[in-house]
């Protein structure tokens, strides 16, 4: 609380120059600025008492007093903290490069904590949930929007700085998690007959099987999340004959359901497929487990075979095809 109170006492309650979405991509010497520092103070201002935080926050916006009075009450509030959206791993990537650049006691207060509830978060079985205080399918291990990789990229180019705020206790304990997050990343791994394919954006903590999430979201093949995972794996220096199998696994599985001769358009504002033989692949973001077709599904939850079968608002609200693999197959055939 003494951290908080001194937060209060200095903020300055203007608008920020840069905006929380373009923060990470400053140079280097602007994160020992006072635009900088002053946006670190308010990022912090949203970090709850478990070291977590909210998704889906613009910390660049002003704060007025009614903000502050918010701010403080809704501290305790541990439910909303989470790794969703880019959440908590996204403000502790930024307060370390501040950090980095000019070293503050209260801003590494943070960022023990931060580190500390990203640690406590994850299960035995090196998984992560989306929202650790939460229920549903916030419990399940989350692939879904980059969750749980995100975690696990941002505490891999932590351990490797060695420029950090890090104690070598810290260091430990997040070599063990990663460890265990790769452990996980392997045996969530769908297998048909025996053979590694993709991931489904999320699997069940306990039995790591593919799972549900939202009524649209079902168990199924996932060809947008799963480019996170093969790319997390790409990156392991020196990696084991089980992860480059993985990865093969993977490749092979995207390069099998890639769909040529379509693009997605919109006409009158709506969604619609059409033809076209010059269009680059694209990948279904469901495919069925038993059948390996595309699937889509409105918020009633029944799976149909076409977009167009579903509602206009989840038909064009939603992401149902993707095109990231892509990068994914021009790497590994340049790096074989």
């Amino acid at each position: 609380m003494k951290v908080f109170a001194l937060l209060l006492s200095t903020l300055c309650l203007l608008d920020a120059k840069v905006s929380w979405e373009s923060a990470l991509n400053q140079k280097l010497n602007w994160y020992g600025s006072p635009e900088a520092r002053e946006l670190a103070k308010k990022v912090m201002l949203y970090q709850r008492n478990n070291g977590g935080w909210p998704k889906n926050q613009d910390f660049s916006k002003k704060i007025d007093t009614d903000d502050l009075k918010e701010l403080t009450k809704q501290r305790r509030n541990l439910k909303t903290t989470t790794i969703d959206n880019g959440a908590t791993y996204t403000p502790l990537r930024f307060l370390t490069r501040v950090w980095q650049a000019q070293a503050s006691p209260v801003v590494e207060a943070s960022l023990h904590r931060g580190i500390a509830f990203l640690l406590t978060s994850q299960y035995n079985n090196g998984g992560w949930p989306q929202r650790p205080y939460g229920s549903g399918y916030g419990l399940h291990i989350t692939y879904n929007d980059g969750a749980m990789i995100g975690v696990m990229s941002f505490l891999r180019d932590l351990e490797k700085d060695s420029t950090t705020f890090l104690k070598e206790e810290e260091k430990s304990s997040i070599r063990k998690a990663l460890n265990l997050g790769l452990d996980c990343i392997l045996q969530t791994q769908i297998h048909i007959n025996g053979k590694p394919t993709v991931w489904c954006a999320q699997h069940d903590a306990k039995t790591l099987l593919p799972a549900k999430a939202r009524s649209y979201e079902h168990p199924s093949f996932s060809g947008a999340e799963s480019v996170d995972i093969v790319r997390y794996l790409m990156e392991i220096k020196k990696p084991s004959k089980k992860v480059l199998k993985s990865i093969s696994g993977a490749v092979t599985w995207f390069r099998e359901k890639q769909i040529n001769g379509i693009k997605i358009i919109k006409k009158d504002g709506d969604k619609t497929i059409v033809e076209d033989e010059n269009a680059p692949p694209l990948w279904p973001r469901f495919s069925d487990l038993k059948t390996g077709k595309p699937i889509f599904s409105g918020r009633d939850g029944i799976i149909k075979s076409s977009i167009t079968e579903i509602e206009a608002e989840r038909r064009n609200g939603y992401a149902w095809y993707v095109g990231n693999p892509r990068s994914i197959l021009k790497d590994y055939d340049r790096d074989r």
